[in-house]
């Protein structure tokens, strides 16, 4: 929980605070640390890891606790998961179990952006066992609850366009020729009437008649 993490009055958010400062050699107030809320516990592998751990530590079976884990996550619009959990389960004999739901990219790009891993160890009675728990994210656009990046095999098939038909495009030649015609008739008729502008003014006036003839 988030008080948890924080501890009484923002202790231990400080205690860590200064763990990080010394660790790194930050200087003073240099650091800061802040919790925040995971928005979608089932698409967060720490988050997944972690209730594995204190399940087991609370005494629940193997099996009923690594399903729970991954129909949870299942649950939360995932693509696939898989939790394996090894070390002494039953007996001294030292065994690891596999547990996975889904579909599952391990390797090359897509498996270093789409797929979210964690891993604990659990100290246990009978030893230390070790839990890993992988989740394959879902495709998001809006980048929130995973990748924006499509997957490289995903092939999108859009609707044909409408193809137009020879009488539209016959129609539609038509009609444009029609207006080029229009256009230089226009064209020519304004062009005559500036020539016959031009033509009055340029004509020399004639005097006025004297008064009597």
């Amino acid at each position: 929980k988030t008080q948890n993490f924080l501890g009484e009055k923002g202790q231990r958010i400080r205690e860590l605070t200064s763990v990080v400062q010394k660790r790194f050699e930050f200087a003073e107030g240099a650091v800061e640390l802040y919790a925040e809320r995971v928005q979608n516990r089932g698409l967060c592998a720490q988050a997944q890891a972690e209730s594995l751990k204190f399940k087991l530590l609370a005494g629940l079976a193997v099996r009923r606790a690594c399903y729970g884990v991954v129909r949870f996550v299942m649950e939360a619009s995932a693509k696939g998961c898989e939790v394996i959990v090894s070390g002494k389960l039953r007996g001294q004999r030292a065994k690891a179990m596999k547990f996975g739901d889904g579909y599952m990219i391990k390797t090359g790009h897509a498996g270093q952006v789409y797929t979210d891993i964690a891993v604990r160890h659990v100290a246990m009675r009978q030893g230390m066992i070790g839990i890993k728990v992988s989740i394959m994210l879902p495709h998001d656009p809006k980048g929130i609850n995973g990748p924006k990046i499509p997957l490289d095999d995903v092939v999108t098939i859009l609707e044909p366009k409408e193809e137009p038909s020879p009488e539209s495009i016959l129609q539609a030649q038509q009609a444009a020729e029609a207006a080029a015609a229009a256009a230089a008739q226009a064209a020519a008729l304004q062009a005559s009437m500036l020539a016959q502008q031009q033509a009055a003014a340029a004509a020399p006036v004639e005097p006025a008649m004297q008064a009597g003839f």
